[in-house]
């Protein structure tokens, strides 16, 4: 059985920070985290999907250089993404990220398609362990909602939005389920829901589990 830790000397894990862009938007939706350089990419995908507002009802994949990874279990193939896919769960930030100012980047939702930057801001190796592997310190804006037709769909709806009295408004706030504030970002929130991620790897049904109680709790 491989092992999860990808620090064989012995020495401090390092710490990233990462600031992870919605593209193509402005103004711009954002979240920064911290995370152990030994995160793998299936971890970070389970991150974003709690820290950005998404509900895993999707495949996602990521790009770092010309390599895709993504979950094993979507079986994604060469009709769906170019070239061979590898195990996110397999390949650790460090290895694929070594450097401050490197790029990655994550699709969700092959049909809107959502492009998210992660930039690697910071690379620091702590003079004692921290806390838990993963907390966000800042962010800005609230998610797009799921399916509401990617960034032409997102722009429309907020157009309306701006105008109740459009026919059209009873709908989309109905479809909204009655509210949706497109500048609220809580971090607070965030960090209480990511606090429940299990470390080294969360499995699908239990990111199902955290991102149900994230959007039916009471707060």
């Amino acid at each position: 059985m491989k092992k999860e830790s990808h620090n064989p000397s012995g020495q401090a894990i390092p710490v990233y920070q990462l600031k992870i862009v919605l593209s193509d938007l402005k103004p711009l939706i954002w979240r920064q985290v911290l995370v152990r350089g030994d995160t793998n990419l299936g971890f970070l995908h389970a991150v974003i999907q709690v820290v950005m507002g998404w509900t895993n009802s999707h495949l996602h994949q990521f790009l770092v250089g010309e390599r895709y990874y993504s979950d094993p279990s979507s079986e994604l193939d060469e009709d769906t993404v170019p070239g061979r896919i590898l195990d996110e769960n397999q390949a650790v930030l460090m290895d694929v990220a070594p450097h401050k100012g490197d790029v990655l980047w994550y699709e969700y939702d092959f049909g809107d398609s959502w492009h998210h930057g992660i930039h690697v801001e910071e690379i620091q190796t702590p003079a004692s362990p921290r806390p838990g592997p993963v907390e966000c310190i800042g962010g800005a804006r609230a998610c797009p909602p799921e399916d509401c037709g990617g960034m032409p769909g997102y722009l429309d709806l907020l157009d309306t939005l701006k105008h109740p009295k459009r026919r059209e408004y009873a709908e989309i706030m109905e479809w909204l389920g009655g509210s949706f504030d497109p500048e609220t970002f809580d971090l607070n929130k965030a960090n209480r829901y990511l606090h429940k991620l299990k470390w080294p790897r969360t499995t699908v049904d239990q990111l199902a589990r955290i991102l149900m109680q994230r959007d039916g709790a009471r707060e």
